[in-house]
């Protein structure tokens, strides 16, 4: 804080005991001690809510920066399923196509198993 050696606080008590006098000094130099830890006091309580209202505030910017990621990963997640859900939609309307062609290759392996059957029933 201050750049005070020691040169200048003998010249300072000095001229205090010059000035305030021996039976005075000693409650100048108690009072002002109070002042300085005080003022010390002070400043460490000052400085340490800027501390923490910058850790809050670094906080608060993780949180949003971590808020925006998860909402854009759940947007992500969210397209890959409506799309799904539109695919599944569209199965209902090409179901009985489906079907249509499962009886028709039902009805053609009948047919041409049909005769194969002929043939091991004259073998037995």
């Amino acid at each position: 804080m201050f750049d005070i050696g020691f040169a200048e606080l003998l010249i300072i008590a000095v001229v205090g005991l010059v000035v305030l006098g021996p039976e005075k000094l000693p409650i100048a130099v108690r009072t002002v001690g109070l002042w300085v830890s005080k003022a010390k006091r002070t400043l460490s309580g000052i400085q340490s809510e800027i501390n923490e209202e910058l850790r809050l505030d670094e906080m608060k910017r993780q949180i949003v920066m971590q808020k925006d990621e998860l909402d854009r990963e759940l947007n992500e997640m969210r397209t890959p399923a409506a799309d799904t859900v539109a695919i599944q939609s569209a199965k209902p309307d090409s179901a009985p196509a489906v079907d249509a062609n499962v009886t028709q290759i039902e009805k053609e392996s009948d047919i041409a198993v049909a005769p194969e059957q002929e043939k091991t029933k004259a073998n037995d």
